[in-house]
C-alpha cells in the first residue's frame, strides 16, 4: 500500500506566499506604468542639433534667385545628397542634387546647396534632414520667395525625423539596452563584491543572463532599425542590406557593432562566473579567480559603457575629451547601484542564504556609487544646461529636475534600508539562528526538522520510527526513495524560508529595497527620455538665433513724407506714405499724393520698392492699387526681416514725366 506524501510548508493562500507574489505584482505594475507613460506621451525624438541660421532666411523675399542656399547648425551633422532639398512652387527639385558643400570651419557648421540657373519667381521650400553628432536624426523645413510670394504645391512636413512606429520601437530598444546593461554589470558586480556564494544561486544566474540577453537583443534591434530611424521611417527598410552597410560606416553603427563584440566577451565572463567560479572551493584559488574576474569584468563593463559615450551626448558639444570618460564613470556607477539593488532584491526574495554581511557590503558600494553619480551628474548638468534659466525654461532642464528629485527620493529610501541593515546586523540573531538550526536539522532529516518546528514536544522516538519506516520503504522502492528525498529537501527549504520571513528586520529590508527598485525603474525611464531630448544649451542657442532672425515689430506705423517734381506740367507734389505695423512679416501700405495746392492729385502710375542693402535684399517691388482720388493702397506687403530699409517711390505724371524719390526708414 502506497502512502500519500504529506504536504509541508505554507500554501499559496498563506501570507508568507502572498507577500512575494504581491511584491512581484507591484514591481510589474511599476514597470508597466513607466512604459505607459513613455509610450503614451511618446513623440518624435527632439532634435539635438538645431538650425541656427540660413541664407535666404525663413520667409525672406529676394529680388533674384540666389545661386546657393546655405544652412547653419549648432553642432556637427552628417549629410548626403538628399539631406537638403530645395523645391520650386510646383514641387520639383530646384537644386543640383549634389552632396552639400561644407562651408564651415572650426566651431562653425555650415552647408551650402547650389541651385539651377534661371529659376522663376515664386515661393521655394527648403526641406532638410540630417543626423546630429550625438546620433539623433534632425529635420525641418522653411520657405523663401523670389520676386514675390506665390502659391506652392509643396506641403511643409510636420513630422520630425525619428518619429512614428520606427521611432517608438527604437526608443523601446534604447530603454531595454540601458536596463540590460544595468542588470548584467550590476548583477555581476554584486556577486563578486558582495556575495560570492551567490554565484551558485539560480535566481541570480537567471538575472544576469537575462540582462545579457536583453542587452544583446536590444543592440541588434537598434542596429537594424538605425537605417529607417535616421532615414525613411519605414519599418521594411530595417532589412535593407545597403542601408545596413551605410549604418556600419557611421559612428553610431560602429559603436553598436563594438557593443556586440564586447557582449561576446561578456558571455565568456558569465560562463566562468557561474561555472568554474561557483564550483571552486579552495579559498586561495577562488581569491585569485575573483581578482581576475573583477579586472576582466570591469574592462568589459567600461567598454560597453564607452559605446554609449562614443555616440551620445558626451561625444559632442563642450569638452568631449573630458565628457566621455565622465559619462563612462556615470554609467558604471548607475549599474553598480541600480543593478546591485535589483540583485539584492532577488536575493532577499528568492534565496534563503543571503546574510547581513552581504547587505552591508552592498550598502558601502551603493554609497560610493552615489558619490560618483553626484560628481559626474553635476558636471554633466553644467555641460548640457549651462544657465539657471535653461534649467527651468527648457524640456531638458525640467526633465533633469525630475531626475534629481527621483535620485533624492532613492537616496532617502536607501537611508531607510541602511537602518534596516543595521538592525539586521545588531538584532537579527534570533530569527537567523533559528533558521540556521532548522537548516542543520534539515540536513539530517528535513521531515524531522519540520515536525520539530511545528510541534516542539514531539518525541525523538516517533521521529526515529518514522525514519526507520521510510528506510524500509526506500529499500524496496528506489524511485520512492528519490521522491522522498526531493520532498524532504523542499520541506527544509520551505521551513527555512518561513523562519526567515518571520524576521521583521529582514522583511522591513525587503520592503525598502522593493521601493528602491520601483523608484529606480522610473529613474531609468526618465534617463532614457533625457538622452532623446534636445540639450538645454542647444535649445537656448536656437531660440536666440530665431529671435535675432525675426526681430519684434515696431510699436506703431511708420509715416513718410516725400516731395517730388517730375519736371512736367503739374509735376510737383508730395507723397505721404504709411506702413502698418512696420514690422517683419505682412504689412499694409497706404499712399496719398497731394498736388502743389494741397488737394488730392491723381497720377497715371505709382510704384514702390523696398531695399535692405545691409543684407543684399531687394528691391522688393510693391504695386499699390488705386482706392480713391489721390489714395493708393497695397495689402500683404511682406518684409522678411528687421532693418534700415530704403523705401523708393516712383511717380509718373504723364507719358514721359516721372521721378523716383526715396528715404530710409527703420522697420522692426
Amino acid at each position: 500500500m502506497t502512502a500519500t506524501a504529506p504536504h509541508f510548508g505554507p500554501t499559496p493562500s498563506t501570507p508568507a506566499m502572498r507577500r512575494p507574489l504581491a511584491a512581484a505584482a507591484l514591481l510589474a505594475a511599476l514597470v508597466g506604468m513607466v512604459f505607459a507613460l513613455l509610450l503614451g506621451g511618446a513623440g518624435p525624438a527632439s532634435a539635438h542639433a538645431a538650425l541656427t541660421g540660413s541664407d535666404p532666411q525663413d520667409g525672406a523675399v529676394v529680388a533674384t534667385a540666389p545661386k546657393e542656399v546655405t544652412l547653419t547648425f549648432s553642432e556637427q551633422v552628417a549629410v548626403d545628397e538628399d539631406s537638403i532639398r530645395i523645391l520650386d512652387p510646383d514641387g520639383k527639385r530646384a537644386d543640383t542634387a549634389a552632396v552639400p558643400r561644407d562651408l564651415g570651419g572650426g566651431a562653425l557648421t555650415k552647408y551650402g546647396v547650389s541651385l539651377h540657373s534661371g529659376l522663376p519667381d515664386g515661393t521655394y521650400t527648403v526641406a532638410w534632414q540630417a543626423v546630429s553628432a550625438d546620433s539623433h536624426p534632425v529635420s525641418g523645413a522653411f520657405t523663401f520667395s523670389v520676386g514675390a510670394p506665390s502659391k506652392t504645391t509643396v506641403a511643409l512636413p510636420t513630422d520630425q525625423a525619428g518619429g512614428g512606429l520606427v521611432g517608438t520601437l527604437y526608443g523601446i530598444a534604447r530603454y531595454a539596452a540601458y536596463a540590460g546593461f544595468i542588470l548584467l554589470a550590476g548583477g555581476s558586480a554584486f556577486v563578486l563584491a558582495c556575495w560570492q556564494r551567490g554565484a551558485g544561486a539560480r535566481s541570480l544566474q537567471r538575472l544576469v543572463v537575462r540582462g545579457w540577453m536583453t542587452l544583446t537583443v536590444a543592440t541588434l534591434a537598434m542596429l537594424l532599425l538605425r537605417n529607417p530611424y535616421t532615414g525613411s521611417g519605414k519599418l521594411a527598410d530595417a532589412f535593407d542590406l545597403d542601408g545596413l552597410k551605410a549604418v556600419l560606416d557611421t559612428k553610431p553603427g560602429a559603436a553598436l557593432v563594438s557593443r556586440l563584440l564586447l557582449l561576446g566577451a561578456s558571455a565568456l565572463f558569465i560562463a566562468v562566473l557561474f561555472g568554474a567560479y561557483a564550483k571552486r572551493e579552495d579559498e586561495r584559488e577562488k581569491k585569485d579567480l575573483t581578482f581576475g574576474l573583477a579586472i576582466g569584468g570591469t574592462v568589459i563593463a567600461a567598454g560597453i559603457a564607452g559605446t554609449w559615450a562614443l555616440a551620445e551626448h558626451a561625444s559632442t558639444g563642450l569638452q568631449p575629451g573630458i565628457a566621455m570618460p565622465v559619462d563612462v564613470l556615470h554609467l558604471l556607477a548607475v549599474a553598480a547601484w541600480l543593478g546591485g539593488l535589483t540583485a539584492l532584491l532577488v536575493a532577499l526574495y528568492r534565496t534563503p542564504d543571503i546574510g547581513a554581511a552581504a547587505v552591508r557590503r552592498f550598502s558601502r558600494i551603493a554609497f560610493g556609487s552615489v558619490i560618483v553619480l553626484t560628481a559626474t551628474g553635476i558636471y554633466q548638468s553644467w555641460r548640457q544646461v549651462g544657465t539657471w534659466s535653461a534649467l527651468t525654461g527648457t524640456a531638458y532642464g525640467q526633465l533633469l529636475l525630475v531626475k534629481v528629485g527621483l535620485v533624492a527620493l532613492l537616496v532617502g529610501i536607501a537611508w531607510i534600508s541602511r537602518r534596516w541593515t543595521a538592525r539586521l546586523i545588531t538584532g537579527g540573531g534570533g530569527a537567523a539562528a533559528e533558521a540556521t538550526t532548522a537548516t542543520e536539522a534539515g540536513k539530517s532529516s528535513p521531515a524531522q526538522a519540520s515536525e520539530s518546528a511545528e510541534d516542539p514536544n514531539a518525541s525523538g522516538t516517533a521521529d526515529a520510527s518514522g525514519a526507520t519506516g521510510a528506510s524500509g520503504t526506500t529499500a524496496e522502492d528506489p524511485a520512492r526513495a528519490a521522491q522522498l528525498a526531493r520532498q524532504q529537501a523542499a520541506v527544509a527549504t520551505a521551513e527555512k524560508k518561513r523562519i526567515r520571513d518571520a524576521d521583521p528586520d529582514r522583511s522591513g529590508l525587503r520592503r525598502s529595497v522593493l521601493a528602491e527598485v520601483g523608484v529606480a525603474v522610473a529613474l531609468l525611464a526618465v534617463t532614457t527620455v533625457l538622452t532623446s531630448t534636445e540639450p538645454a544649451r542647444t535649445e537656448e542657442e536656437a531660440a536666440r538665433a530665431s529671435t535675432a532672425a525675426a526681430a519684434p515689430a515696431a510699436a506703431g506705423p511708420v509715416e513718410v513724407k516725400l516731395p517730388f517734381d517730375t519736371g512736367g506740367t503739374n509735376g510737383k507734389g508730395t507723397v505721404r506714405m504709411e506702413i502698418t505695423p512696420a514690422g517683419t512679416g505682412a504689412n499694409e501700405l497706404h499712399l496719398w499724393i497731394d498736388g502743389s495746392d494741397g488737394k488730392p492729385m491723381d497720377v497715371p502710375e505709382v510704384k514702390v520698392a523696398l531695399t535692405l542693402k545691409s543684407k543684399d535684399i531687394g528691391p522688393l517691388p510693391v504695386v499699390p492699387a488705386r482706392l480713391t482720388e489721390g489714395h493708393w493702397t497695397a495689402g500683404d506687403v511682406q518684409i522678411p526681416m528687421a532693418g534700415n530699409w530704403k523705401v523708393a517711390v516712383t511717380v509718373r505724371t504723364s507719358d514721359i514725366d516721372q521721378t523716383t524719390i526715396d528715404k530710409n526708414v527703420k522697420i522692426g
